[in-house]
């Protein structure tokens, strides 16, 4: 079973981060070990702190208007291995060990499974 791990960052980071006007933040979710892109979620500064500090992914559902830590249901659960904001400080990056089936609520592994074109 996969362990979560604490990160710690700084005041000056979390400042950094550029919530949108509704106090959100995309945050794409990757695989640790294949890079593959699992997922994007969003984050208010509430959900991130969670993250960062319990090892493991947590978002804010828009649809549900709540808190929502990845797998407590599925049991698909997220375990953070990195943590980065890119250059603007407007979007997370996540780099996980995926635990269950995957990151899709579809019971794919990944929610980007569906190519354009043919």
């Amino acid at each position: 079973m996969p362990e979560a791990t604490s990160i710690s960052p700084s005041a000056d980071q979390l400042e950094t981060v550029k919530y949108d006007d509704d106090g959100l933040v995309p945050a794409i979710v990757q695989d640790d070990a294949t890079g593959a892109v699992l997922m994007m979620a969003y984050m208010n500064a509430e959900t991130l702190a969670m993250s960062l500090d319990q090892g493991r992914t947590v978002f804010w559902s828009r649809s549900r208007q709540e808190v929502w830590r990845k797998g407590d249901t599925s049991g698909d659960r997220q375990f953070i291995r990195s943590a980065a904001y890119d250059c603007d400080g407007d979007t997370l990056l996540f780099k996980v060990e995926q635990e269950g089936n995957g990151a899709c609520h579809t019971g794919e592994y990944s929610c980007f499974y569906r190519p354009f074109g043919e």
